[in-house]
């Protein structure tokens, strides 16, 4: 029990090791006159977190006072929204793509040819078709999550063990029970790698479609706040985002365990 107990605070103390040093080192550029207004301090930071979260709005003159969560629900309903509407696409059209040589001949070049084109670069025809609207982000992060999710869905319906769908046919499975039965299941770690992939870029496209098209979120705050000179709220609005992105990558990893609990038995 002592040694556990050793084993475990020595881990905690080597991983808190390296943001220290991060931090210290945050602490000493940020006091140099010549960084003024350009990377406030750590306390600073905190300090105007603190307030962007608890501080009463008042009369509405300062943003930046109190609205924390509100734009973190924003934000994150998008990425809901856009997200799933990319793993509800995806998933199906890739395991379609990785089994089907005629799905392959008809989506897969066209998929290929789209998903080099940056996010950025589809802007200003969200913003011409939707407007400054919350359809516009939707879309953006629909496109930044659904290539991921489809490429990785593909590829693991390709690398399904051929002695399962031999055994399968030998039992009498038909196409739609192979896909279904051992298409997926065999495909699941490729699934989930690509949800966790394309969760991650979707967090990235929010920002960048709340910068411009839309009024409201993390990312419409970061650019705000820049333009008005709160570099202590930027940097808030960053580890905001920092934290929202590695809790929704826990939940995706959490529901993992749950699925492929044959996975972990196998493992033992």
């Amino acid at each position: 029990m002592a040694n556990a107990s050793f084993d475990t605070f020595r881990r905690t103390l080597i991983g808190m090791l390296v943001p220290a040093v991060v931090l210290a080192i945050w602490q000493i550029a940020g006091s140099r006159p010549d960084m003024a207004g350009i990377l406030p301090t750590p306390m600073k930071v905190l300090d105007g977190w603190h307030d962007w979260i608890f501080a009463s709005p008042g009369m509405g003159l300062n943003p930046y006072l109190g609205s924390w969560l509100a734009n973190v629900q924003y934000s994150s309903m998008r990425v809901a929204q856009g997200f799933t509407l990319a793993a509800l696409l995806g998933v199906p059209l890739g395991l379609l793509i990785g089994w089907s040589r005629l799905v392959q001949q008809l989506f897969d070049p066209l998929i290929q040819s789209l998903r080099p084109i940056p996010i950025t670069a589809w802007l200003p025809f969200s913003i011409a078709l939707f407007g400054i609207r919350d359809m516009g982000a939707i879309f953006l992060i629909f496109l930044g999550g659904f290539y991921a999710i489809v490429i990785n869905t593909t590829q693991g319906a390709r690398d399904v063990e051929r002695n399962l769908v031999r055994a399968a046919l030998m039992m009498g499975a038909c196409r739609s029970q192979l896909l279904y039965r051992v298409v997926l299941p065999s495909a699941m770690p490729s699934i989930f790698t690509g949800l966790r992939i394309g969760l991650g870029i979707s967090w990235t496209a929010v920002i960048v479609s709340e910068m411009v098209a839309v009024k409201s979120g993390l990312g419409y705050v970061l650019w705000d706040a820049y333009y008005v000179g709160r570099m202590d709220i930027v940097l808030a609005d960053m580890v905001s985002i920092g934290i929202m992105g590695f809790l929704s990558d826990r939940l995706i990893v959490f529901i993992e365990s749950k699925v492929l609990v044959w996975r972990i038995l196998q493992s033992h």
